[in-house]
């Protein structure tokens, strides 16, 4: 029998400006800008926390007036994405020095440590790492 793999590939996230949108990424939370090919009336834009993973971020500029709409609020307020990490206080120290701003002080839970922040839109996340 055949084993496949399967994985989620991109997770596309709906922003206002491609270039605003990849300067927080790349810049704040210290992801690598994989792809940035134009295409008509937009642009391939992907991002990722690894180069070496298989999921990563799509930056989606909004077209209309109801994907603008749900800038910032994708998931209607709870914690959308979730960022883990092998050194907690490493990334963590570093994503606020660059300004990313966190909703609260990090803590432990029974999983491990965790802090949820905001992107540059308001989208939640939770920055953790795993008890090892």
């Amino acid at each position: 029998m055949r084993t496949q793999k399967r994985c989620m590939g991109y997770v596309a996230i709906v922003v206002d400006d491609y270039d605003r949108a990849i300067d927080y990424y790349t810049n704040k939370l210290g992801f690598t800008l994989v792809e940035d090919t134009p295409q008509p009336g937009k642009r391939w834009v992907v991002v990722t926390p690894n180069p070496e993973s298989d999921c990563n971020l799509l930056l989606a500029r909004a077209s209309n007036d109801r994907q603008e709409s749900f800038i910032g609020n994708q998931c209607g307020g709870r914690v959308f994405l979730f960022l883990q990490t092998d050194d907690f206080w490493r990334d963590y120290h570093a994503m606020k020095a660059a300004g990313v701003h966190f909703c609260e002080e990090p803590r432990q839970e029974e999983y491990g440590t965790v802090v949820v922040f905001e992107d540059l839109y308001g989208n939640r996340w939770d920055l953790y790492q795993n008890l090892q």
